[in-house]
């Protein structure tokens, strides 16, 4: 498998909003994410944003744009419908749920652990919706699975040694 494009992450989520560029300001705010790209049309739509949260990536668009397919939208926009949840790990799970609720995020399940067994792992996560309907999963991760001897894991022994 050839390498992604420098400075992209192998999969990108793109998330539409109907005030993409409140939306953008709104979840560095909320959720900690920092602009690295925002291409602003007329009247302040978003043509094109990427945002960043350590090495993740997601582009946030304006649903409505005319020059845009119209199945982009905002769960707003259709009745607050989700085809998608996203899911970024964070540090202090506490802390971030604290600021997001501070900037008016919708704190739908409190944080609290789920432990899949030692073969598994455990997180302490809570979810929350953002200013559009959009629902988000952030995580901190508390134990990664016990290696079993001989097999391969999808970790690297890297990120095993620092999320243990």
């Amino acid at each position: 498998m050839k390498p992604p494009p420098p400075d992209w992450p192998r999969i990108a989520s793109a998330v539409y909003y109907e005030d993409a560029a409140a939306a953008i300001d709104w979840l560095c705010r909320a959720f900690g994410f920092e602009v690295r790209l925002k291409i602003e049309g007329e009247g302040r739509s978003i043509e094109h944003s990427e945002l960043t949260y350590g090495e993740g990536l997601i582009m946030v668009g304006q649903d409505g744009l005319a020059h845009k397919p119209s199945f982009r939208k905002s769960p707003r926009a259709i009745d607050g419908a989700n085809t998608q949840n996203m899911m970024v790990y964070v540090d202090d799970v506490e802390a971030h749920c604290a600021q997001a609720r501070a900037a008016g995020a919708r704190i739908v399940s409190e944080p609290a652990i789920t432990d899949y067994g030692e073969d598994y792992w455990t997180d302490r996560g809570y979810e929350c919706e953002d200013l559009e309907g959009h629902h988000w999963w952030f995580y901190q991760r508390l134990r990664n699975p016990k290696p079993k001897e001989g097999a391969s894991t999808n970790f690297s022994s890297s990120r095993q040694e620092e999320n243990q």
